[in-house]
């Protein structure tokens, strides 16, 4: 995210009296609410997508088969994310930030809330696989409409000595929304019985995304609806820029920005839905109790989440992400192994996932922001935040799954050291001294 501050202006002259400066903790606020309700309609699908897809919508084939396929599916949000940007950037262009996210945030709580009418195969055959798939990529088109900004204004207004402190904050809404979606399919599948479970249980978080969207959606209209906020995100050049014109001068600096939390993202995805998918399908634990043990394990990513701010306030963004994508490189050569070692080991390999998660998840979000131009910051920073989540965690589950099956779980761990030696390659070539804001 951009990280230098600016007096609030509006079309170059001094904003006038009304028009109050932002205050870092208001944002923060919205900030939070609107990032964990994007990641509770994240976490509700792919938890869904392991424990209840592959029987609903796959049943004519084995359940690791199943459970491969719906990570296919699960990885077309990640792939239509950037088209949701040029749509929807161009929307922001024409109409305004509250129409781009009215739209994108109504868009997205309509498929979420259609995937608990989705029938099953044995009921519409194989039409219920292309309805989860259109429900999947609209929810991805959506996602890339609902950036608004938000993270980027709160880092604006920041204090200098703070802004590792105000870069974590957005990130929050991972392990957040983690710890409600795990508890809502933990109560229904720990209440009911297998067959109300799965007849009618699942479907009810989806029921309550759509309620959380809506929430969500008033929480950023009263931050960004009003005109006092539209000068501000003006003063601080955060319009929307046109795609081509924003790929043309910052194409660079954007897949570097996309390959920096390579690591991260990587990890984000081999401690929430790959552990699931792995102790569903070879375990004989209950996938209530792992749900628990990753709601454990989210509580520490949201300690590490602050410490990271903590941290970086102290040694530097840089330092940090440097660090944390070495401690990722030497996780990667004995964790995953544990997921074969009983509860015990589960909860050992989440704890410690979660707090390299949030050590590294924490300060990942623009970390090679501040070399954008000014003019082209906030879509470049939309399209480098579509591009990390493509690269790093569109496809980590399929892949994950796959060679860990026919490699064992050793070659997960390569798949995520992987993600390590992209990140440290990534932030080599941005030249650390002028693209990471201290």
């Amino acid at each position: 995210m951009a990280m230098t501050q600016a007096p609030a202006m509006a079309h170059g002259h001094p904003v006038t009296k009304g028009h109050e400066p932002a205050h870092p903790g208001e944002i923060a606020i919205g900030v939070i609410i609107g990032r964990t309700s994007e990641f509770f309609d994240f976490f509700v699908y792919a938890i869904a997508s392991v424990i209840v897809f592959p029987r609903l919508v796959f049943p004519f084939v084995n359940e690791l088969t199943g459970t491969l396929y719906s990570f296919g599916i699960f990885a077309l949000a990640f792939v239509a994310r950037p088209l949701g940007t040029v749509i929807f950037m161009t929307i922001d262009r024409h109409y305004g930030k509250s129409a781009k996210l009215i739209i994108a945030l109504f868009l997205l709580g309509t498929a979420t809330v259609a995937l608990a009418f989705l029938p099953g195969y044995d009921t519409i055959g194989v039409f219920a696989i292309w309805l989860l798939a259109l429900a999947r990529a609209v929810q991805g088109l959506a996602w890339g409409g609902a950036w608004d900004g938000l993270a980027s204004l709160l880092a604006l207004n920041a204090p200098r000595h703070h802004r590792g402190w105000y870069a974590m904050v957005p990130q929050l809404g991972a392990p957040l929304g983690l710890i409600v979606a795990s508890a809502l399919f933990a109560y229904f599948a720990g209440n009911l019985s297998a067959e109300d479970f799965f007849d009618w249980g699942w479907r009810y978080p989806f029921f309550v995304a759509f309620a959380i969207n809506v929430v969500a959606l008033f929480a950023r209209l009263r931050m960004v609806a009003t005109p006092e906020y539209d000068s501000l995100f003006e003063s601080r050049e955060l319009q929307p820029a046109r795609i081509v014109d924003t790929v043309r001068d910052e194409g660079r600096n954007i897949l570097l920005g996309a390959f920096a939390p390579l690591a991260s993202f990587a990890l984000f995805h081999m401690v929430t839905v790959f552990p699931l998918s792995w102790v569903f399908l070879f375990t004989r634990e209950s996938p209530v109790r792992f749900l628990i043990i990753e709601m454990i394990g989210a509580a520490f990513g949201v300690v590490a989440i602050v410490a990271s701010g903590l941290i970086a306030d102290r040694v530097g963004r840089k330092s940090l992400l440097i660090g944390s994508a070495i401690a990722i490189a030497i996780y990667s050569g004995f964790a995953p192994q544990l997921l074969d070692a009983g509860p015990v080991g589960e909860t050992i390999y989440m704890v410690l996932g979660f707090i390299l998660l949030g050590l590294s998840f924490g300060q990942s979000s623009g970390a090679i922001a501040s070399s954008f131009a000014p003019m082209y910051r906030y879509t470049a920073s939309a399209l480098t935040s579509d591009l990390a989540w493509l690269f790093g965690a569109g496809f980590a589950p399929l892949a994950a799954l796959l060679l860990a099956t026919h490699f064992g779980l050793i070659s997960a761990g390569a798949y995520l050291l992987s993600g390590a030696v992209w990140t440290l390659l990534a932030l080599w070539l941005s030249g650390l001294r002028e693209n990471i804001i201290e």
